[in-house]
């Protein structure tokens, strides 16, 4: 019996500086950002998304995470131009990844993410001294517990699954419920094979011993195959 070639999938080394825009934002993870006016939001693991930039202009508290946070513009800038270039190429070597409901081709993606990136390091280039980008990384943020009404965090945890022990999931999501007094909202729940994260009904489970509610909900969105839902976490604050 022949053997079957592994499904095709996008390489990882490395956790990728890779961005998007409030209005994708808003997909994925179902905002109603007129409502959030007012609300303070934490994005984690932001790298150079706009969304912060965006949500402060609709007078939304917003401020962003991400581990390169505190190396300068044109270092980031750098790590925008080597990461974009390579996951691009390697999204048009593979188009069967990728479901055409949200933009209608790769080409438009990337132009709405380089959009997204050059907002982020013109707002990054203003507001960082105001502690609007902060560098951190999970497990652990510099913040105080119920500090935020509402934490986002975007392709990091199930998306390099490969790369985090079931330990680290369990603390990073223990970590993102700590910060907020409202919800935490992760999306996607599969990796960039389009499969589910396999550990998902553990992670729930051991979550609820520590007083964490979690619920899966589809969203109207898919960009890479997997990509239509979304987890929300809630502790005993909420």
């Amino acid at each position: 019996m022949p053997t079957l070639a592994p499904p095709p999938q996008i390489e990882l080394p490395s956790v990728s500086f890779f961005g998007r825009t409030l209005a994708e934002y808003a997909q994925f993870f179902s905002l109603d950002v007129a409502a959030l006016r007012g609300r303070a939001v934490l994005d984690v693991a932001a790298g150079p998304s706009s969304f912060t930039a965006e949500a402060c202009r609709h007078r939304i508290d917003a401020v962003a995470v991400d581990p390169l946070y505190g190396c300068s513009t044109d270092v980031l800038a750098t790590h925008v131009q080597l990461d974009y270039e390579r996951m691009f190429a390697q999204m048009r070597a593979k188009p069967s990844l990728f479901r055409f409901k949200s933009f209608p081709s790769i080409d438009a993606a990337e132009t709405d993410r380089r959009i997204a990136a050059q907002r982020f390091l013109t707002d990054y280039a203003a507001h960082f001294v105001h502690g609007r980008y902060m560098g951190a990384s999970l497990p652990r943020l510099p913040f105080l517990d119920g500090a935020f009404d509402l934490v986002l965090c975007a392709h990091l945890l199930f998306v390099y699954a490969r790369r985090f022990d079931f330990a680290w999931h369990v603390a990073a999501c223990r970590e993102l419920v700590r910060v907020t007094a409202g919800e935490v909202r992760i999306h996607p729940l599969c990796g960039v094979d389009g499969r589910r994260y396999a550990e998902l009904a553990r992670l729930r489970s051991e979550l609820l011993t520590h007083g964490i509610t979690s619920e899966v909900i589809a969203v109207d969105y898919e960009f890479f195959a997997g990509s239509s839902s979304m987890l929300v976490l809630r502790g005993r604050r909420s």
